[in-house]
């Protein structure tokens, strides 16, 4: 994977933006980063067109009202030990458009946002963010802590799943091999087994024995580095996977999610993943990181909606 080098971090005046910095503070020193952008998306302003023609400075000062936050919320609260480039933006329009844009423009290597369950704020909307960027993504929860000794990686030993891993183990490299990688695939037992003349029990060892033969297959294909990897199993027996992950998120007691993002060409849709949707979906309570092999997103037509 590609080194995050430059951070794009979305704020929007509420609490959550303390929690932001400090996970953009995390991010910066445990990757080579060389510079952080921060955006502010301004709601566009519903004014009458005289009141607007009547007073042209209401959308410059607001502008120059959101910088002036960002900065001292920043100056407050971001590491001072840090040696990085800082930006701030402001735009006005809708949120998930406007950083979209900037992602793009300011080519940065990963997008920042927050989910909220009770804080004030308009947020980010992570799932749109999540279809079209094109980098990696991470979704930081408002009660997140900016640590990282363990980490869940879902995996269905498919190439999306191959980039996760290899973005973990890049992760417990950098930090100095402190990360503990735990990969869990999650298996099935097919309607129809009973024709077989095996039982249910029997059939899902049959499923378990060869999901840990695909992991071997899998794992084969990976530099780990020398990075310690467990993997589990996990029986789906009432056809709802993201809950056996989501429970093994608080069994393991993971501090963060990783998963790959599937890309796409300008002649295609875009496809997360049924899985990665759902998983975006479901309000974890840990941040999910979405890595995605850099401008792999988005073409021509793409683009243009977004403008």
């Amino acid at each position: 994977m590609y080194p995050i080098k430059k951070v794009l971090v979305g704020l929007d005046q509420s609490e959550m933006d303390i929690t932001l910095i400090q996970f953009a503070s995390f991010i910066a020193k445990s990757s080579p980063t060389t510079d952080i952008c921060f955006i502010n998306v301004i709601r566009d302003l519903n004014v009458p067109d005289e009141i607007k023609n009547k007073f042209p400075e209401l959308a410059g000062s607001a502008s120059i009202e959101k910088t002036e936050y960002m900065k001292k919320i920043v100056e407050e609260h971001l590491d001072k030990s840090l040696n990085i480039s800082l930006k701030f933006i402001t735009k006005q329009g809708t949120a998930a458009k406007k950083i979209l844009k900037v992602a793009r423009e300011e080519d940065v290597d990963m997008v920042v946002i927050g989910r909220k369950k009770t804080l004030k704020g308009s947020g980010v909307l992570s799932q749109r963010l999540a279809r079209r960027v094109e980098c990696s993504l991470l979704i930081v929860p408002e009660a997140g802590k900016p640590q990282l000794k363990k980490v869940l990686v879902p995996s269905d030993f498919s190439d999306y799943s191959l980039i996760a891993m290899e973005e973990a183990i890049a992760i417990s490299e950098r930090r100095g091999f402190q990360v503990e990688i735990i990969c869990q695939n999650v298996f099935t037992v097919p309607q129809g087994y009973h024709y077989t003349g095996k039982s249910y029990d029997e059939f899902a060892l049959i499923m378990e024995k060869n999901a840990k033969s695909d992991y071997h297959k899998f794992i084969s294909k990976i530099d780990t580095k020398g990075v310690t990897i467990e993997p589990v199993y996990s029986l789906d027996s009432d056809d709802d996977p993201v809950e056996d992950i989501y429970q093994m998120t608080k069994q393991m007691e993971v501090e963060s999610l990783i998963i790959g993002a599937k890309g796409r060409t300008s002649a295609t849709a875009l496809f997360l993943g049924s899985m990665a949707e759902r998983l975006i979906q479901k309000n974890f309570d840990i941040p999910v990181l979405i890595v995605r092999h850099k401008g792999r997103n988005a073409g021509l037509m793409d683009y243009i909606k977004e403008l």
